[in-house]
């Protein structure tokens, strides 16, 4: 998605990686930590009331306050034994900071299928959330990334859809959208968390900044930390990274191999049209310039994005005011020619 506008979203999906996906459905995780901000919150919904006026005017009513749902798709790639068990050691010692010893994870982790949805309340800057009092610790301790993207509400479907996901946030289809919010169940979080609102007459004020508004000067409480809540936390972070890394890198190769293959197919069509558009001067023909730049134009940009981050990878593009340049071989070759002419 190259656009984040809570405005564009019906109904908005975001797909991620096995077990942080069932972790959040099933409302162990709270947070969901982005490189960037999130880009859907809530509303208000407004309401059209016609009145019985001279000129039959209609006022617009604002109901209250409509809370983003978003939809949690998890994406094709098997978790490892040794990521489960990290992530699951993680949230066992980070609730146990706040009194909860007894965890229900997840009898299994499900791939390429809509697992439910959550409320994101507010986004806030990870330094931010770790100095929020009023919010538990153990919630704190889940920012580990820039952005902290903060659900509450999480519902589980009865049976989970099979799909195919997405990069970034994007919108569920109607037709998906219309069966599963109907096989929807709540869910008993271990610690039920509420993020309160900075400002509670604005529904929006809750976004990065926001927090250290209110509390000017704040800082994070340090906090005593067992070592095997710092192991906890440690095979945390290289879990999240290592997966990163691997993601990344099957999409850099991905650009490589598709850049290489258009560089290629772009070579073979200038070959060509060098020797068949060549006059016996040794000149082109003007309209094979044009349709070489637009074959440059439609294969020139290849996009990805991996959490959140696009790139755009360009092909050189051609100059409208001057030729294609042949390859080096032929353009000896016509020179040679025109020599012996």
């Amino acid at each position: 998605m190259t656009e984040r506008n809570s405005w564009n979203y019906r109904n908005p999906c975001l797909t991620m990686h096995q077990p942080w996906a069932s972790l959040l459905v099933y409302g162990i995780k709270r947070i969901e930590g982005r490189s960037w901000p999130a880009p859907i919150r809530g509303f208000f919904k407004q309401q059209i009331i016609p009145t019985s006026g001279k000129r039959g005017k209609k006022i617009i009513a604002k109901r209250g306050i409509e809370k983003c749902r978003l939809w949690i798709h998890a994406a094709g790639k098997v978790p490892d034994e040794a990521t489960i068990k990290a992530m699951e050691e993680f949230y066992r010692e980070i609730y146990a900071v706040d009194g909860i010893y007894d965890l229900k994870f997840p009898e299994n982790y499900p791939v390429s299928r809509l697992l439910g949805c959550v409320e994101v309340v507010g986004c806030s800057r990870r330094e931010e959330l770790a100095c929020w009092k009023e919010v538990p610790q153990g919630a704190r301790l889940e920012a580990l990334t820039d952005f902290c993207w903060l659900c509450e509400q999480p519902q589980k479907l009865l049976v989970p859809f099979e799909m195919r996901g997405n990069q970034g946030v994007y919108n569920l289809e109607r037709k998906i959208y219309e069966a599963a919010v109907r096989g929807l169940a709540p869910v008993q979080s271990p610690l039920p968390t509420k993020f309160p609102l900075p400002n509670p007459h604005d529904p929006f004020s809750l976004k990065p900044g926001s927090i250290f508004a209110r509390f000017p000067g704040s800082k994070a409480t340090e906090m005593e930390k067992s070592s095997a809540l710092s192991s906890a936390i440690t095979g945390a972070q290289a879990a999240a990274t290592q997966f990163s890394k691997k993601d990344q890198s099957s999409c850099n190769d991905a650009i490589q191999n598709r850049n290489r293959t258009d560089a290629k197919r772009i070579g073979q069509f200038e070959s060509k049209s060098w020797e068949n558009n060549r006059s016996p001067a040794g000149n082109f023909n003007k309209g094979s310039n044009r349709g070489a730049r637009l074959f440059l134009k439609q294969g020139q940009s290849s996009y990805s994005e991996h959490d959140g981050i696009s790139s755009h990878n360009q092909l050189p593009r051609a100059d409208s005011n001057q030729p294609l340049r042949p390859p080096s071989k032929i353009f000896t070759d016509a020179m040679r020619e025109l020599k012996l002419s």
